[in-house]
Order: C-alpha cells, then structure tokens, then sequence
C-alpha cells in the first residue's frame, strides 16, 4: 500500500496540472511556498494538517481529494446492474453510468422514457451545459418555451440553467444518453 504523502503528492499535482496552475499560482492561491508545494509533489515530505487545510482551502476542493485512491484506468459498466433513479411512477428512468467526479466536472446517465411520458427539470445552476444524444426514438425537448426535435442519432447541447423538460411523444422507449458539465 502507497504511503499517504506519496498519494497527496501525486493527487496534489494531478490536480494543478488539470488545472493548468504552476507550482507559484499554487503557491499565491494557498499560502503554502512554492517549495513545499514541490516537496509535497514529489513525495519527499509528509505535510502537517495545518498545511494540506491551506492547500485544499485555496484550490476550493475536499480533503479528501487528496488522499483518494487513484481510479482504474478502464471501467467497464454493465447497465443491466445499475439500479435506476425513478420518476413519473418508473416511467422516467435514469441509470448513472458515470457518477459525478469533482476532478472531472460532469456525470453521465442513460435515460429511458416510456411511451407519453414527460419530465420537467428545474434550472440546474449557472453554468451547467447538458449535452444529449439520442439512442432510440425521438426527443422532444422544450427549453426555455421552444421545442426541439431529436432523433436518432442527433444530438443537443444547451445551458441547463434555464427551464427545460423532456417529452416522449411516441409509442415506444425512447434512450438517450446525457453529459452533464458543471463549471470550474
């Protein structure tokens, strides 16, 4: 098992990297000198608590994200052992393939709708974009009081921060899979 400063080290400049920060805006975001923040990187020491709380307080992410185990390089989902979320009575179905991952700022889900079903979403927060393509059948979204038609094998994206719903006007399933995008 990996000693728990090397998996801080690692998390820590996994992080600033996919944030495209150097180890000096790093230093300016948290208070922490630039050459603790490479000593930390590389593993060489074993931060104080003091320390790792100024760290995640100026990057504005969870402890724990620095302690996390790295994730697999392959996930394979099986769908059929996902346990759905249900609305409309389990005429709404959504499976969560990839559940939301603060390091990557989205989710993805494969939603089924029967036949006639509708579903409202509130506004999601500022910034959040939907991105949506159709598997089977055909969508019909209304965003913000315009509809719009997608059919299989179309896509959509729009700012999920204004009214929006989705609507099964067929007689048959309609799938299709969402990405949500949340702001850095």
């Amino acid at each position: 098992m990996e000693h728990i400063h090397k998996k801080v080290g690692k998390n820590l400049q996994s992080i600033r990297k996919a944030r495209g920060l150097s180890l000096d805006q790093v230093a300016e975001l948290t208070g922490v000198s630039k050459a603790m923040l490479g000593q930390i990187e590389r593993g060489d020491s074993n931060p104080t608590i003091s320390v790792l709380w100024k760290i995640v307080n100026g990057l504005r992410i969870s402890f724990t994200s620095l302690i996390e185990e790295d994730e697999p390089k392959i996930s394979v989902i099986e769908a059929d052992k996902l346990e759905p979320f249900l609305e409309q009575e389990g005429h709404y179905r959504v499976y969560p393939m990839f559940p939301y991952d603060q390091r990557k700022g989205f989710e993805i889900y494969s939603v089924h709708m029967d036949p006639g079903c509708s579903h409202t979403s509130d506004p999601h927060n500022e910034g959040v974009e939907e991105y949506i393509i159709v598997t089977s059948g055909k969508l019909h979204i209304m965003i913000n009081g315009d509809v719009y038609s997608v059919k299989v094998g179309n896509a959509i994206h729009f700012s999920a921060d204004q009214p929006h719903s989705y609507h099964n006007k067929s007689d048959e399933v309609i799938t299709y899979t969402t990405l949500i995008q949340y702001p850095g």
